[in-house]
């Protein structure tokens, strides 16, 4: 198996302070988290950012702010930024950010019921996005809720409206109203991801209680994992974590143990198909 890749999820557009104090969501704490992540063994960053209340935003300046941040501070480490935004934010908001040229952005496959909300993502809108990537040059990773999501993206990069190769998707599983993340789900999309598009590779995010199943399966398949307080909260069950590092501290301790090497920032970057730095 190829050298596993660990993405955190280092606040998340949902996640509260009140639900998790740990949770970074100034540009120097978001900093301060990402070297800690890196150093436990993370290679990616996703980035939601937030203002100063705290709130879910797509304002390009707070991206900047938190991108500089972090570069400066962990210049190797692979920035990807979300253009998913909070449930309800307009979709120019939500294209805005990649005008600043991360590494990389995620590029969601299709509308869903978000808990008791709507995440909307309509055909014309993702197609839209993904010429927005081909405009800014920035890797696009693409985000799956049920299998289904699959299908339709693997007709867009057949049609050339997705371009990166290999595509990289991400199974986002356990949203409520999305598919579950049991790791019969894991085992399924990741065989059905291979039939269609046999060039992809893939991650799991876990949400809330199914974090550690389906990581558990993708470490165990090949695939990779994301980890971090947007996904949940939690280091063991009602035992609130301290820090996204100690959530990827524990994915990597696993990995050792099983031996499934974790990539170096190098070789993320060749899997993720993305530039030498």
């Amino acid at each position: 198996m190829e050298p596993l890749i660990l993405t955190a999820a280092i606040t998340g557009a949902e996640t509260t302070p009140q639900d998790q104090p740990n949770l970074p969501y100034t540009p120097e704490a978001q900093a301060k988290e990402a070297v800690a992540c890196f150093e436990a063994g993370a290679r990616v960053i996703h980035l939601h950012v937030r203002d100063d209340n705290a709130q879910a935003t797509q304002d390009v300046n707070r991206f900047k702010d938190s991108i500089e941040a972090i570069r400066q501070a962990c210049p190797e480490v692979i920035i990807q930024i979300s253009t998913g935004g909070a449930v309800g934010a307009s979709f120019d908001s939500r294209i805005a950010p990649l005008q600043l040229k991360p590494d990389m952005g995620t590029l969601n496959g299709g509308t869903l019921n978000f808990g008791n909300e709507v995440f909307m993502n309509a055909p014309a809108d993702i197609e839209r996005l993904a010429e927005a990537f081909k405009k800014y040059d920035v890797v696009p990773e693409v985000e799956v809720y049920e299998s289904g999501m699959i299908d339709y993206i693997a007709r867009l990069v057949k049609r050339g409206v997705i371009v990166s190769e290999p595509l990289h998707v991400q199974f986002v599983l356990g949203v409520p109203g999305g598919m579950s993340g049991q790791p019969k789900n894991v085992m399924y999309m990741a065989q059905h991801l291979k039939e269609l598009i046999p060039t992809a590779s893939w991650a799991v995010a876990g949400i809330g209680r199914y974090h550690i199943p389906a990581s558990m399966m993708a470490m165990t398949l090949g695939g990779h994992i994301r980890v971090g307080f947007e996904d949940n909260i939690y280091y063991h069950k009602g035992v609130i974590a301290d820090s996204n590092a100690q959530l990827v501290a524990r994915m990597r301790r696993i990995a050792d143990e099983i031996g499934r090497p974790i990539a170096s920032p190098q070789q993320a970057r060749e899997i993720l198909a993305l530039p030498k730095k």
